[in-house]
């Protein structure tokens, strides 16, 4: 792979190259990228969508929103970091094409914004609600129906692939979706194959799956552009990952291991003087210690320990990355950088802790049961309606529920695969309290 070309600024429906030298540096492509994401509206549904705690009603702890806009800022100071070293290394690209180190950062802050907005309502648990209803629930019914690659896409509900289609997919006058220039649609590509054959190696790109076979061909169209490197055989899709991808990856882990570490402690689910002295393992060689006796709050002590530790994280994740590069282009590093961190053991340390005090909790848990629940209620009644409809069965229950469809997914699909995912999409795009709230108008207990 070779930089200039993974660093397109071309848009889905452009006939001709966009040339970074002829850009105007006050509305540059990458940064109008992030724009449109932070306006859209699947954007703002973040805000009420779990990050740790579902339907939480406490301040400090984080949305999905929140959590977003935080790995955005981690993601542009990693792409800024490692575009300087990348220019100094390649100054063609600087002298000949007119790129800057500002453009990795903005191309990685955008893709790193969009990096949750495929996400289901209710944490990782909505996934699973969304997969469990067709591999176990009354969805079961329709696997014979579509070919073994739709239906994993239905059964492993993936929330990465869920974000390209919300990034890209066109609906009537609106072609091309947000229409994302292709490096930052490379960099939020972190799962670069479909969704079978299911984790064919030990590769962290291989982990998951990053489009639905209804995306198929704008997602090859994007790789192939990049020149991302083919790695599947027997007709299988799949590409080695955008080298930024690994800076959106890493922006993610660093926010979510040490950021939901401290919501965990400011909900008093893990005691101050045990996350003191986790965060303390990592940022021992920074900190200053005649600042940090000076603070009093317990808030402060943490903020300031949860700082030191992100931006220890940082530094060590463009070491890694800067020093694997070659291999990266080459499509040789099947590995997350933080797999490959120094800090490795003490975030891993972090992460135990995490999963035992917080992501275990009894809260949490009775939350995301709650969300099964409703995930599952709201696909069956609208995906009975929009079959019912499309066969021309449909009862007049079936066509008051169709009446809560939002106008924008009142769309005619014309085969069962793509009715499926359409609901699904539907569902994917709630927010925890919308669902909640359509989940109980359904049942009858809404109060008007």
């Amino acid at each position: 792979m070779n930089w200039e070309q993974l660093l397109s600024l071309k848009k889905q429906g452009d006939t001709s190259k966009r040339l970074r030298i002829e850009q105007d540096d006050t509305r540059l492509g990458f940064e109008v990228d992030y724009d449109r994401i932070i306006f859209s509206a699947a954007f703002r549904s973040l805000q009420d969508k779990t990050q740790v705690i579902p339907l939480s009603k406490t301040d400090f702890v984080h949305t999905r929103l929140t959590h977003s806009l935080e790995v955005s800022v981690v993601g542009r100071s990693l792409g800024r970091l490692v575009g300087k070293k990348i220019i100094e290394k390649y100054p063609y690209l600087k002298e000949v094409h007119g790129y800057h180190m500002n453009d990795f950062g903005a191309i990685v802050a955008a893709a790193s914004l969009a990096h949750d907005i495929g996400n289901p309502p209710f944490g990782h648990s909505g996934e699973k609600a969304i997969g469990e209803y067709f591999s176990i629930g009354k969805g079961l019914k329709y696997k014979d129906k579509l070919t073994a690659k739709q239906w994993q896409d239905l059964i492993d509900f993936e929330g990465n692939a869920n974000g390209f289609s919300v990034l890209t997919a066109s609906r009537p006058g609106i072609e091309g979706g947000l229409r994302i220039s292709y490096a930052t649609l490379g960099a939020f590509m972190k799962y670069p194959k479909e969704s079978l054959p299911k984790k064919p190696t030990s590769n962290i790109a291989d982990k998951k799956y990053g489009f639905f076979q209804s995306d198929k061909v704008f997602f090859q169209e994007v790789a192939e552009d990049m020149g991302l490197i083919a790695n599947k055989q027997d007709g299988d899709i799949g590409f080695e990952r955008h080298p930024l991808a690994y800076l959106v990856e890493a922006a993610d882990d660093i926010c979510y291991t040490i950021i939901d570490f401290e919501d965990g402690i400011n909900l008093g689910l893990v005691s101050e003087d045990y996350a003191l002295e986790y965060l303390i393992k990592l940022v021992q060689d920074n900190i200053g210690v005649n600042k940090y006796k000076l603070l009093e709050t317990k808030e402060d002590r943490i903020s300031y320990l949860r700082a030191l530790a992100i931006g220890a994280l940082i530094n060590d994740a463009v070491d890694v990355f800067i020093e694997n590069e070659e291999a990266i282009l080459a499509g040789n590093f099947p590995f997350a950088l933080t797999d490959k961190s120094k800090y490795k053991a003490q975030m891993n340390d972090i992460i135990k802790l995490s999963v035992d005090k917080i992501y275990q909790s009894r809260e949490v848990i009775e939350k995301e049961i709650v969300g099964y629940q409703i995930i599952q209620t709201l696909l069956d009644k609208f995906i009975t309606a929009f079959n019912n409809k499309y066969e021309g069965t449909a009862s007049n229950y079936d066509k008051l529920i169709l009446k809560m469809l939002p106008e924008k997914h009142q769309l005619e699909k014309g085969n069962l695969y793509e009715r499926l995912l359409h609901i699904c999409h539907y569902v994917s795009l709630l927010t925890d309290g919308n669902a909640l709230e359509l989940y109980e108008m359904i049942n009858g207990r809404k109060n008007s």
